[in-house]
């Protein structure tokens, strides 16, 4: 399913990040980012999907995947992903490229290409309209979190076999046919003494100390210049409709594509999003 990657190492000033690739000399370009507790595996399904003559480009976000860990005393926070996006282009080599995320990771895609407008070429939303946000006030609140969450000790659940742990995922995500829960698990996860754990760094449970409040992120969004595409899931993830409707104009992008699914519509219809990807990010180039 995977096997046309290769994988490689790529310096985010000092953390070793996992990444994919395929097709290194493709003219057209892409770069993954997948969402929360999640890894690049989570786009092999879409992949397939997508023109063999592409470059694709798949992270692991810091602490997730196969990708290193922060020390036991470090905490994670949003920013650092847009560090771990900087560490894989200058990997690759890549001066822009199209951009695909989903959930988190489409967060972190919408803050790149407002950080860096010329490096991003097309941005494809897979359940992703930015962070949960709010009033200004959620602030405190917010930071009161992230200092309790200090005292919250990690916990890695052990699972005896890898069809146990894809069970796991099912139970948060329903709507994953069997088949894909099994891809998951067997690629996020690793072998420890009495059995099986996830390979996402359980501090990543623990709320960050800082965030966007609705205000802020609408000002980041009307900083993209690329062209955007939305997709959901139609039992997926959604705001309120005011607020919908308010980042999706500063976005300047037309009505999200919806599709049958959950939010992670990508894994349950991939051939759907892959084509939906195709037609966006073809008219951009």
């Amino acid at each position: 399913m995977s096997s046309s990657f290769e994988s490689f190492t790529a310096d985010a000033h000092g953390l070793a990040l996992h990444v994919r690739q395929r097709n290194p000399g493709g003219t057209t370009a892409v770069v993954f980012l997948h969402g929360w507790l999640d890894h690049s595996h989570s786009f092999d399904l879409v992949a397939e999907h997508l023109p063999d003559s592409w470059r694709l480009v798949l992270l692991d976000f810091r602490g997730m995947g196969r990708s290193a860990h922060l020390p036991g005393h470090a905490h994670y926070q949003f920013a650092e992903h847009l560090v771990d996006v900087e560490a894989v282009l200058r990997a690759t080599g890549l001066k822009s490229a199209h951009f695909v995320g989903h959930s988190l990771g489409g967060i972190v895609a919408t803050a790149y290409a407002a950080a860096r407008p010329e490096r991003v070429l097309s941005l494809g939303l897979i359940e992703s309209l930015g962070p949960t946000g709010g009033p200004p006030e959620n602030a405190l609140v917010r930071l009161r979190g992230f200092l309790d969450d200090l005292e919250r000790p990690p916990n890695r659940k052990r699972y005896p076999t890898v069809e146990a742990a894809a069970a796991r995922l099912r139970e948060n995500t329903p709507s994953l046919p069997e088949s894909v829960a099994l891809h998951l698990a067997r690629h996020g996860t690793q072998p420890v003494e009495g059995g099986l754990v996830f390979t996402f760094d359980p501090a990543h449970r623990r709320r960050f100390a800082f965030g966007y409040d609705d205000a802020q992120w609408l000002a980041l969004s009307s900083a993209v210049t690329c062209p955007v595409r939305l997709l959901l899931g139609g039992e997926g993830f959604r705001f309120d409709e005011e607020r919908a409707q308010a980042r999706m104009a500063a976005l300047r992008i037309p009505p999200p594509l919806v599709i049958p699914g959950g939010h992670h519509v990508h894994l349950e219809q991939p051939e759907a999003v892959a084509r939906a990807l195709v037609e966006l990010i073809s008219s951009a180039r």
